[in-house]
């Protein structure tokens, strides 16, 4: 693994950098979509394998709402594998042999990357709710930044679930001229009103816990523990398939013979909801899930192209190959065949595949023998096109 010191900090005011993050100050401000320019951006990032002499071997893998840039590799905090190891690493889907990956934590996040939970140069305080809103345009901006910074021209691939698609697709849409190929998996051009709605009961469940303190919550030395858990795990039954939820729990109950006639957690699928909620709040700031899941919120691809999707796509010259899954249903096929027919619509070249599996929207994370198949079958192809040799450990 490669991580180099980009430490590049201008002036003492600014903490010290660690290893694997970056200052983006020498490209100038970020400026946002909501009219702010944000200065002294630091992005974290991991890079896994070796870029090649021509700087043409980077793949740019964007990761979803919770996610970080700890893909390949354990989690400093929570000590659990990288969230895509099964994908990530020598001979696998992602060769590190043949490709250097790169990993970024997305603006707004909480793991290094600035967002709410870091220092504001400006007042020597974490930024909270003074920080400004962002859009999925706005980390890829930043993202783009972080890639000119490294010295790559053109990435070869862009590719990510979920929020990591709806990256890729605004990759593909804002810099064509800098991507040869683009993945977007379980992702959609737009976020719905009912996956808004979702989201808005996870907002609403922190900010009821009397410990978010308005959103000043690290000043006063509090952590909203209770309502980040219950926000997750309402997410997180969007991301399982009602079969998923059958097959893993049914109606067993949880280490007792019978119910208790009380609000104890009598199901197995209430106790493994509960602790997927208590080990999230170890590692995941509140206010970046608020400022995160509101960016999804806004994501509306075509609204910035006349209201037609085909048009953020003409004339791209990205290779396309857009991934679903048969049981997901907080992002449908429908809305990557929507994607699918927006390229058709404009000659582009596009590749389409729908995953059978009972697994749901999470099925990206999981061992998915099709998903890899499709997925390693697309990158050799277009790696065989643009000339990139085997593996060469």
């Amino acid at each position: 693994m490669d991580s180099p010191n980009h430490n590049s900090a201008q002036g003492t005011d600014l903490p010290k950098l660690a290893d694997d993050q970056v200052r983006l100050d020498a490209e100038g401000p970020l400026r946002l979509d909501c009219g702010v320019a944000l200065d002294h951006v630091t992005v974290a990032y991991r890079t896994y394998g070796t870029l090649d002499a021509e700087k043409s071997n980077a793949v740019l893998v964007c990761h979803a709402l919770t996610g970080d840039q700890y893909l390949a590799e354990s989690h400093p905090i929570t000590s659990k594998p990288g969230w895509w190891e099964l994908m990530v690493g020598p001979g696998k889907v992602l060769d590190t042999d043949r490709y250097f990956v790169i990993c970024p934590n997305i603006l707004g996040g909480c793991m290094g990357t600035t967002g709410p939970k870091e220092i504001d140069p400006a007042t020597g305080r974490p930024w909270g709710l003074s920080f400004p809103v962002i859009t999925v345009a706005d980390m890829v901006r930043a993202q783009a930044m972080l890639i000119a910074h490294l010295g790559i021209e053109k990435l070869f691939a862009v590719i990510g679930g979920s929020l990591g698609g709806m990256q890729v697709l605004e990759w593909a849409a804002s810099y064509p001229e800098r991507v040869f190929a683009a993945v977007p998996i379980a992702a959609a051009g737009h976020h719905t009103a009912q996956n808004i709605a979702f989201h808005e009961v996870g907002r609403q469940a922190i900010m009821a816990d009397p410990d978010w303190c308005g959103g000043d919550y690290q000043s006063a030395g509090k952590h909203p523990h209770r309502g980040l858990a219950v926000a997750r795990m309402a997410a997180h039954v969007t991301y399982l398939s009602e079969t998923a939820l059958h097959r893993k729990f049914g109606r067993r109950l949880q280490d007792r013979a019978g119910i208790t006639y009380g609000f104890e957690a009598d199901f197995q699928v209430e106790s493994y909801l509960r602790h997927q909620g208590s080990t999230f709040v170890e590692r995941f700031d509140a206010n970046s899930y608020l400022y995160i899941t509101r960016a999804m919120d806004y994501f509306d691809l075509a609204e910035a192209h006349g209201g037609v999707l085909a048009e953020a796509f003409r004339e791209t010259p990205v290779r396309f190959c857009v991934i679903s899954f048969t049981s997901d249903w907080l992002y449908p096929t429908s809305e990557s065949r929507a994607i699918v027919h927006a390229l058709n619509a404009v000659a582009a070249n596009v590749s389409f595949a729908e995953i059978t599996t009972e697994d749901g929207h999470d099925s990206f994370l999981l061992d998915e023998p099709e998903f890899r198949e499709v997925l390693q079958g697309f990158l050799n192809g277009a790696a065989d096109h643009r000339g990139l040799p085997r593996g060469r450990r």
